[in-house]
């Protein structure tokens, strides 16, 4: 994996090495916790962003999770970490600069801050992959607006969302049905309960509830209850989920760099951390017939963005 990545982005660190052989510090260090093609693509993405915004392709270093750890760390004006791991690997220095963490949900990055002590703020900030809970539960209304009743499962110990999605549901004139899962074992009892009262299943990022061991049981157990899924990734809605909002890796890196550049010139990361601005939609469309319904993903997606104000 690290090879991989190396290979597919030495032409884009290649003036960095030019660089620090020249003994000169970068302003920006992406410190990545794997080289899948995800990582690839943020990296890429952020790099490329910065560089239309006056950064130099040679003021940003990017680094592993293992370089950082043998000691090969590096000085910078800012840190922004891709993936759980290296927000964990961050958490647990004190670097005395900025860090962001990208490409992680929420409730990784609050695992990280829990595990080392921390508290979010201007120097230890996030980009969340979540979707913020107003626009996933506007999406339910344009996609479902005969629902009313959303189901949500928990994970423990980490607060999330709750009271946001509480206060955006009854916004919403939705009512949540919620249960918390402490382990895999309570899982499908928890899941069964909030099936039972339910007009949709919203899945939210918890790698505790739903991760590549559990999936096709929650849909296929969410499909016997006639009950759709709305999930946060393409690849859920190709295993039968109705329909996902999602972030992009390149749009992560994109609005990555743009945070990154507000700090370069001399602004603060937002305290409490931030979600994307910008959002896709997939749908499955032989779910939705099977439930008799029409669903346009870029026409839903140009109705949640004018709920947005955007265009």
């Amino acid at each position: 994996m690290l090879l991989r990545l190396r290979m597919v982005l030495a032409g884009v660190w290649l003036s960095c090495i030019v660089a620090l052989g020249a003994h000169a510090a970068p302003s920006v260090v992406i410190i990545s916790s794997e080289g899948s093609a995800a990582y690839v693509e943020t990296a890429q993405a952020l790099t490329e962003e910065l560089e239309r915004s006056g950064v130099p392709r040679s003021a940003v270093l990017m680094m592993s999770t293992r370089e950082w750890m043998d000691g090969r760390t590096q000085s910078a004006r800012l840190y922004v970490t891709l993936g759980a791991e290296a927000a964990g690997l961050l958490a647990g220095s004190a670097p005395g600069v900025p860090v962001l963490c990208a490409l992680l949900p929420r409730s990784s990055f609050e695992a990280a801050l829990l595990q080392h002590g921390r508290k979010a703020g201007s120097q230890f900030s996030a980009l969340f992959l979540d979707q913020p809970p107003a626009r996933q539960l506007e999406l339910i209304r344009l996609a479902l607006p005969g629902a009313r009743r959303v189901g949500v499962l928990w994970g423990t110990g980490l607060s999330g969302d709750r009271s946001e999605f509480r206060v955006q549901a009854q916004a919403a004139a939705l009512s949540l049905l919620e249960a918390e899962v402490g382990s895999e074992e309570q899982l499908f009892p928890a899941l069964k309960h909030v099936l039972e009262g339910t007009d949709l299943l919203l899945a939210v990022p918890s790698p505790q509830i739903y991760n590549s061991r559990t999936i096709q049981n929650i849909l296929l157990t969410s499909f016997r209850a006639n009950v759709p899924m709305m999930a946060f990734s393409p690849a859920y809605v190709r295993a039968g989920a109705l329909l996902a909002v999602y972030v992009t890796p390149h749009q992560v890196g994109v609005q990555a760099a743009q945070l990154a550049r507000a700090v370069l010139h001399g602004k603060a990361l937002p305290t409490s951390g931030a979600y994307s601005t910008d959002f896709q939609i997939a749908v499955n469309e032989h779910v939705a017939r099977s439930l008799g319904l029409s669903l346009d993903a870029l026409e839903l997606t140009r109705r949640l963005r004018l709920f947005e104000g955007g265009s």
